[in-house]
């Protein structure tokens, strides 16, 4: 796929889209061809970091910590941080349990990951929800803003689709943006493929409310 051709579908799509009282996201669509969804390896799920970040996530964001410095460190950067000590009796309240699914992003530092993964892997792990691991503290807004531009793109909705779809973007962001963002999951998911691109039937754009429109279409 060229950005062109992203380009030309983002500016179709605005102009397609009636304004609404909320903010519209953009969304891609990949739609499937030749594949036993009953297969393995037809089952998609690929993290991609987008050029730009879509704001998909509010930043809400939760921390396991083995030491008082780490925890210091980063107490007024985070929304709450789950000490080691504690996880065990968290992974026994299921309430707190449930908790953790609020939040967009969970973190730990390095060492902690053997104990988040013990007590609470068997819940995380299905969800996609595991830690990304944080060796140093100082350089915790690098990696938090990488964060915000990953995404999880899957064809996993309880049973495996015949299509993926993804937010690759929000009405207050530039075409241009919209269409890297586009190029970058669309690469992701033909390269996960078992036949590449002959295994894409089309690939569609929309606003959340707005009419389809295909990419590459004359």
């Amino acid at each position: 796929m060229k950005t062109k051709e992203a380009l030309v579908a983002v500016e179709k799509a605005r102009e397609l889209s009636k304004k609404r009282k909320f903010m519209q996201t953009f969304e891609l669509m990949v739609n499937f061809k030749g594949m036993d969804m009953k297969k393995p390896a037809s089952m998609i799920s690929e993290k991609v970091s987008l050029p730009h970040s879509t704001g998909a996530t509010s930043g809400k964001i939760l921390v396991f910590a083995k030491t008082d410095v780490f925890a210091n460190t980063l107490k007024d950067k985070v929304d709450k941080i789950v000490m080691e000590k504690d996880i065990e009796a968290l992974a026994k309240d299921k309430k707190a349990q449930a908790e953790l699914f609020t939040y967009d992003a969970l973190f730990a530092e390095g060492p902690a990951m053997l104990v988040v993964a013990k007590f609470l892997g068997q819940q995380l792990a299905p969800k996609a929800k595991m830690p990304k691991p944080i060796m140093d503290a100082t350089k915790f807004d690098e990696v938090l803003k990488q964060t915000k531009t990953e995404t999880t793109i899957s064809n996993k909705k309880g049973k495996a689709m015949p299509l993926v779809q993804v937010v690759v973007g929000k009405e207050d962001m530039k075409n241009d943006e919209i269409a890297e963002n586009i190029v970058a999951a669309y690469e992701a998911v033909e390269k996960a493929l078992p036949q590449k691109y002959q295994n894409v039937k089309s690939v569609v754009v929309k606003t959340t409310m707005g009419k389809p429109v295909r990419v590459g279409e004359k």
